[in-house]
């Protein structure tokens, strides 16, 4: 089966600590590069994440880094050329979302475009809302 994996499971993944560790680690560890995937953006994403935490739950660039070398061996990278990304900023204005839905949809065409037949993450609203071939395939790693 072909999974997808979110920012959202990442960052759970990667704090022990996090209310969605142990399932989001449970898929995680499932993983072994061949059938599972994220997007490229994603890891930067994480990265992003990690490093901008506050206080004690700040990773330093070096320990990201690593955990973001972990994912890249677990998961194929999906990633988008010009035209795949241009279509989707095309397609999300066209329905008419905006701010942050847009890495939403740009990380949904990812999956779509690897084919996955389940796209795990913690935030089903904002998958879910992007409604057709995407809503369908959208659960949490506890389901």
């Amino acid at each position: 089966m072909r999974e997808f994996l979110d920012t959202s499971v990442l960052i759970a993944t990667f704090y022990g600590d996090h209310e969605h560790h142990e399932p989001s680690f449970a898929l995680f560890l499932r993983q072994n590069g061949r059938s599972g995937y994220t997007a490229a953006h994603c890891l930067a994403e994480v990265y992003s994440v990690l490093t901008g935490m506050p206080g004690k739950h700040r990773a330093g660039p070096d320990e990201a880094l690593l955990f973001l070398g972990d994912a890249r061996q677990r998961l194929t990278l999906a990633t988008l050329d010009g035209h795949e990304y241009f279509d989707v900023l095309e397609t999300a204005s066209s329905a008419g979302f905006w701010g942050g839905a847009i890495y939403d949809a740009l990380i949904a065409h990812c999956a779509l475009k690897v084919k996955a037949e389940v796209i795990y993450t913690w935030n089903l609203k904002h998958f879910t809302r992007l409604g057709g071939e995407v809503a369908p395939l959208v659960k949490t790693p506890d389901r």
